[in-house]
């Protein structure tokens, strides 16, 4: 790898990492303005429902100018979101703005690498790709905690004059904010690179009929139903887990937000270690058959709920993220592999991110209306992981029979 692809990949850890450390900065805002627990789940749909929106759209802009220019634009879209965070607009309305902002990011850091490398280079460029967002989750969630602590910064937030004047939570979004400062002037180093696949029509209509057909094509697909079915399930609860977890190490461990902001962490660590197991070990023709992971996962889930041991509850956490990213890197490959044979690897992303991130925007909804409706964090955690056992038994249940191999 040169110094160009180096240069990519820390632009995207920067831009990543002020993404998830902003998550936990906004909800200490929450949390100083007394608002109700809900708003924690509504706090994220805001900055996942971009996705959605702008799913059909956000591919074609990226593939209309340098995607450098597109990563440029988008993070400096993030740094205003940012900004107004700061200086006082609604943490919803300012963490979707950074939503907007991710949202377009997201498909001009993958599909720079496919024209700035060697085909040769690509499966590598992936995985330091993956590598570094998984690591950015990780940093993220401490780095928020470690902010939002007042026994580290409390002397230099009273130090400053306003925006932040003694504001704990407002000064860590001042210095996410040198974050994206710092993703944004890296950006202007990335190598140049001409479009390769222009869009063929920039009329809306014409960009959401071609985003429906692909949508129809790959929920038709049987493998690509199978694991579209997998990865959304698996990334609407992940995200949602992330929460769940947040709240119930605040009530049963009675953890301050920065502990239990860090605790959250540890589930991204079992991914990673999951991934490269499941890199190691399973096949792309046998990917079909980890879906009872996901199984076993969900009863982790359950059992969590009444844990007061704060050394067993990140043991089952991180087992909780071993075995989600042991199920979940075999069904994101083979989602990839029929998307590139069926409609091409742009198409099926744009569609992978609608799907997931509908799914993210469902399932924080529904948690928002149970914690409305009053019930407890362990009753919660314990519907959340019946629900993903579930879920994942039906899948099993219903594509038990379909064989990779068959579909070549």
């Amino acid at each position: 790898m040169n110094s160009g692809f180096y240069i990519i990949l820390s632009a995207q850890f920067l831009s990543a990492l002020a993404d998830n450390a902003l998550l936990f900065a906004a909800i200490g805002l929450l949390r100083e303005m007394h608002a109700a627990n809900w708003y924690t789940p509504v706090l994220q749909q805001f900055f996942v429902v971009s996705y959605i929106v702008l799913a059909p759209f956000v591919g074609a802009f990226a593939d209309a100018i340098p995607k450098g220019r597109v990563m440029f634009i988008s993070n400096n879209l993030k740094l205003v979101g940012c900004a107004a965070m700061l200086f006082g607009v609604s943490p919803l309305f300012a963490y979707g703005i950074v939503g907007l902002g991710a949202a377009a990011y997201s498909p001009a850091k993958y599909g720079i690498l496919t024209e700035y490398l060697a085909p040769e280079q690509l499966v590598a460029a992936n995985a330091w790709m993956e590598g570094a967002t998984v690591m950015a989750i990780i940093l993220g969630a401490f780095l928020g905690g470690v902010l939002l602590d007042p026994h580290i910064t409390h002397t230099l937030a009273h130090n400053l004059p306003w925006p932040v004047a003694g504001d704990i939570a407002r000064l860590a979004v001042l210095l996410i904010g040198m974050l994206y400062i710092g993703a944004a002037v890296l950006n202007l180093f990335i190598p140049a690179t001409e479009p390769d696949h222009p869009p063929p029509s920039r009329d809306p209509m014409a960009l959401l009929v071609d985003f429906w057909r692909s949508f129809r094509q790959l929920w038709r697909d049987p493998l690509g139903q199978v694991s579209l079915a997998v990865t959304t399930l698996f990334w609407g609860a992940g995200a949602t887990l992330r929460l769940v977890v947040l709240a119930w190490a605040l009530v049963m461990l009675h953890f301050g937000i920065q502990q239990a902001s860090q605790l959250t962490a540890v589930v991204a660590i079992g991914i990673a270690l999951g991934a490269v197991i499941a890199g190691k070990f399973v096949r792309l023709t046998d990917s079909v058959r980890v879906i009872s992971t996901g199984i076993i996962m969900g009863v982790v889930v359950m059992s969590i709920s009444v844990v007061t041991s704060p050394l067993l509850a990140a043991i089952l956490l991180l087992l909780i993220g071993i075995l989600g990213g042991f199920f979940v890197v075999p069904m994101n490959a083979l989602l990839q592999h029929r998307g590139h044979l069926l409609m091409g690897a742009g198409h099926s992303i744009a569609v992978q991110n609608f799907n997931e991130n509908l799914s993210i925007l469902i399932m924080l909804g529904l948690y928002g209306i149970l914690d409305r409706a009053g019930l407890s964090i362990t009753l919660i955690t314990f519907l959340f992981g019946a629900f993903i056992s579930l879920s994942m038994l039906a899948i099993q249940v219903h594509f038990r029979d379909i064989d990779p191999s068959r579909h070549e």
